[in-house]
């Protein structure tokens, strides 16, 4: 596929897939809202970088504007959507649940609108590990039960995938709902942990750490994420009754060309051994501030990786204390945070 539209090239893992796909020739089209909820100037600086190849274009706009995105398709006509742009943040959505139905569920349904208006081969919806919520049995997989979310973050995002599987029903659009696990690495967002850690380290002061550390997490770089999805692209689940293969353990619908792929580390860490990675490679001990459980946060998460082992050959493999090396690097550049 050579025509690729991308929904939040500005963000975190957006903008690191399309630079890979672009690496490899493809053409990419991005679409991102360039929100407020965190540091514009980074946002900025990842499409900066992105700008530098000539097979980039950006629509800045929100998805919430249905006929922006509706023009932007149709003009862009793409083989593949990918649609990542969404709002994140588990304990954000227990604060402004209002922003969480504006873009996960309403830019949703407008990404899956313009997807039916155009000759798609596949359409590609990033979702969470937070869906399997109130789960114990580890690891998930994606056949599992998700009736139990435990954050309105979580809710939305399986709003999202269901509404998805509708659409795939009625209209045969084919789509893959891939379930995210933890993803860190340079260019992340700053109100995730590794950066609020990173800069809490450095500058002495304390962090906190729920459940008193007792959380561990399927920590999956970027990078392999990246990967993971690049593969996803040509594996396109097949129309119903259209003999098209199936694998081991699948989790396609059995009434549209539907399918989840969980994509994580399956290595989960220990809270208290992820901050022990940070503070080895910045030189510094954290002061922690230990702190009760939080509502909305999952005690464990864990992905089974065997679905995306079987359709791509691939699993992600790159190893917690090299990941964190490479995001310190990119850190201490970024934010010049020098001993």
């Amino acid at each position: 596929m050579k025509r690729v539209l991308i929904t939040g090239t500005a963000g975190f893992i957006g903008f690191h897939l399309s630079n890979a796909l672009l690496k490899r020739g493809h053409l990419v089209c991005g679409y991102d809202g360039m929100t407020e909820y965190y540091d514009v100037s980074l946002k900025n600086a990842r499409h900066d970088l992105l700008n530098s190849y000539a097979g980039f274009s950006k629509v800045e706009a929100r998805l919430e504007d249905a006929n922006k995105l509706y023009e932007t398709v149709s003009y862009f006509a793409p083989d593949a959507i990918i649609h990542l742009a969404a709002q994140a943040g588990v304990r954000y959505s227990a604060e402004n649940p209002r922003s969480y139905i504006d873009s996960n569920i309403i830019g949703t349904f407008n990404v899956l609108e313009a997807a039916k208006n155009v000759e798609l081969q596949h359409l590609l919806i990033a979702s969470t590990s937070s869906v399997y919520g109130a789960n114990t049995d580890l690891p998930f997989r994606e056949t599992d039960k998700t009736d139990a979310q435990i954050s309105h973050y979580a809710a939305t995002k399986k709003a999202a995938e269901n509404m998805s599987h509708c659409y795939s029903h009625l209209y045969g659009i084919p789509v893959t709902a891939f379930r995210f696990f933890t993803v860190y690495g340079p260019w992340s967002r700053p109100d995730m942990a590794p950066i609020i850690f990173a800069k809490a380290i450095c500058e002495r002061k304390p962090i906190e750490v729920y459940n008193y550390g007792n959380m561990q997490r399927d920590f999956t770089y970027v990078e392999d994420v990246v990967e993971s999805i690049r593969l996803l692209i040509t594996c396109i689940p097949p129309q119903k009754n259209s003999g098209g293969q199936t694998v081991a353990g699948d989790s396609l619908s059995p009434v549209a060309p539907f399918r989840v792929v969980n994509i994580g580390n399956a290595r989960p860490t220990r809270l208290l051994d992820f901050i022990n990675n940070l503070e080895t490679e910045l030189g510094r001990s954290a002061i922690c501030r230990f702190e009760e459980m939080q509502p909305g946060d999952m005690l464990s998460t864990w992905a089974d990786t065997s679905l995306l082992a079987a359709l791509t050959g691939y699993r992600p493999n790159t190893k917690l204390d090299l990941g964190i090396k490479r995001f310190v690097a990119w850190f201490r550049n970024y934010y010049g945070y020098f001993d």
